[in-house]
């Protein structure tokens, strides 16, 4: 029998490949790196098709690793980047400009100009969005109005639109299958997540053709199955979900109240909400946290640009240390008498400021400080930012009516792996965070839908029974510490976005 769930885990800086057994470890894995392109400032592009060989790439070395044939696997579970735009021509399949990512501020004046023109409340009303440059449909409208042709080219129906799920299952299924899945959907400013499909309205204000869009499905669903000549054989696509929805229902955040943060190259917080949409009154986003055997939950969720990705400046941008890891120590040796504060607005900041257009700054530094004060900088602007994620979502959840705030965070993603990070991550929100035993939450996800779908995993309650605990990180920092690094976190980005 079929055992083996493979997980394509397609992110913003890598491709991964994961091979799950039944009760969810890890049989092979592979992953791969691939180039990042920022053509002017605020812009970053992917080559579509480094995106797509990546991908294959990984399957193939995680397939090969485990010894096994394509006879053994289940089925697929793809999850990806969100809110990442390609636009493809039908019939060569082939990417008519790079992928936009989801960092990309290029259309942060057409944003501006429909926020402006007060198209924003029906933005919040049909697709729980606000207007910013961060979501699918204002960077859709560039790459057809800049582009030779483009635009008429896809109202005659020759071009397809997708974010990366989209694209892969197209490549993977040779052509057959245009399809996405709801979570996806709706991030792009165009799903109508109250009543599940997408919105005529939207698809006018941003200007993008209805034949251009993919067919929406639950994440657990038929996707088609991939090319025989790929993997071996063919193989059966049974479940989809955009990465932070994934790491949701890989953390088995299937109760209203139950809350995950992720923390890859940017940060994002999910509070599951139920049945239920909760309108943000602090600025945060209401979106689909899945679709399940026709049951759709919601969740808010709090988006963090840069989280990881400031490690990785640390790194690759002024070089003071030589691998990520290299941060917590650095971190640890700190002056406790300094009060160094980094905002990594590079990419703007995003929930609940929303501002697209400032840029990161550092304050509080003196002769004194060191690499060491500029490392812990860094690692607690992340744990900052979460709590102001966290503060927001304690306010709309009460306000709703749903009871007590939640009081445990499930936390997952490469910085999580970090015993200095988590500590001070509880420390900074005064409470508890729970780091699972499978760290891999967002490829999990995936390979959850595809195994429920095949008959491998159980139902989603009895998939939670699955879930494991790693270790309990409680608060132990001082309140007054605590209040005082926190109002010169408020201060800093005040500073910033008041300048």
């Amino acid at each position: 029998m079929s055992s083996h769930i493979l997980a394509i885990d397609q992110g913003t800086t890598s491709s991964r490949a994961i091979l799950f057994r039944p009760d969810t470890s890890i049989a092979a894995e592979a992953q791969q790196e691939f180039a990042q392109h920022f053509p002017s400032s605020g812009w970053v592009e992917h080559e579509a098709e480094d995106l797509w060989n990546t991908t294959v790439s990984t399957c193939r070395q995680a397939i090969a690793e485990a010894g096994i044939g394509p006879a053994d696997i289940a089925a697929i579970g793809i999850t990806n980047q969100r809110e990442t735009v390609v636009v493809w021509d039908r019939q060569s399949g082939r990417a008519i400009y790079r992928a936009i990512v989801w960092q990309d501020r290029r259309t942060a004046a057409h944003s501006a100009r429909l926020k402006g023109e007060g198209h924003e409340e029906l933005v919040t009303a049909r697709t729980g969005l606000i207007l910013d440059p961060y979501f699918s449909a204002t960077k859709i409208g560039w790459i057809l109005d800049h582009v030779p042709g483009a635009r008429k080219r896809a109202e005659r129906g020759e071009l397809a639109f997708g974010t990366v799920d989209s694209w892969l299952l197209w490549r993977l299924t040779g052509g057959k299958v245009h399809a996405t899945d709801i979570t996806n959907a709706s991030r792009t400013s165009l799903f109508n997540i109250h009543e599940g499909r997408w919105d005529d309205d939207m698809l006018a204000l941003f200007g993008v053709p209805r034949s251009m869009l993919p067919e929406v499905k639950e994440c657990a669903d038929d996707f088609g199955e991939t090319l025989p000549e790929l993997f071996g054989g063919p193989l059966p696509i049974r479940g989809v979900a955009g990465d932070q929805q994934a790491a949701t229902i890989g953390q088995a955040c299937f109760e209203p109240g139950m809350i995950k943060s992720t923390y890859g190259t940017g940060c994002f917080a999910l509070l599951n909400t139920g049945e239920t949409v909760v309108a943000s009154a602090n600025r945060l986003l209401s979106t689909i946290a899945y679709q399940i055997d026709g049951r759709r939950c919601y969740a808010l969720e709090g988006s963090i640009f840069v989280a990881g990705a400031a490690v990785q400046w640390l790194r690759d941008g002024i070089g003071i240390i030589a691998s990520s890891a290299e941060s917590e120590k650095l971190a640890e040796a700190a002056d406790a008498g300094q009060h160094v504060y980094l905002v990594p607005a590079f990419v703007g900041l995003g929930a609940p400021y929303w501002e697209p257009e400032v840029r990161g700054a550092m304050f509080g530094l003196t002769r004194a400080t060191t690499s060491a004060e500029i490392a812990l900088a860094t690692l607690e602007s992340v744990s900052y930012q979460t709590a102001d994620l966290i503060d927001a979502m304690h306010a709309d959840w009460q306000a709703s009516g749903a009871g007590a705030a939640p009081t445990v965070l499930r936390v997952d993603g490469g910085m999580s792996a970090s015993n200095f990070f988590v500590q001070r991550l509880a420390d900074i929100i005064a409470a508890p965070v729970d780091r699972p035993v499978v760290r891999e939450t967002t490829a999990l996800g995936a390979a959850y839908l595809a195994g429920y779908k095949s008959g491998i995993f159980p139902a989603p309650e009895h998939f939670a029974d699955l879930w494991r605990l790693e270790r309990h990180f409680t608060p132990s920092m001082p309140a007054v510490t605590r209040e005082r690094k926190l109002a010169g976190w408020r201060d800093a980005v005040w500073r910033l976005t008041m300048a």
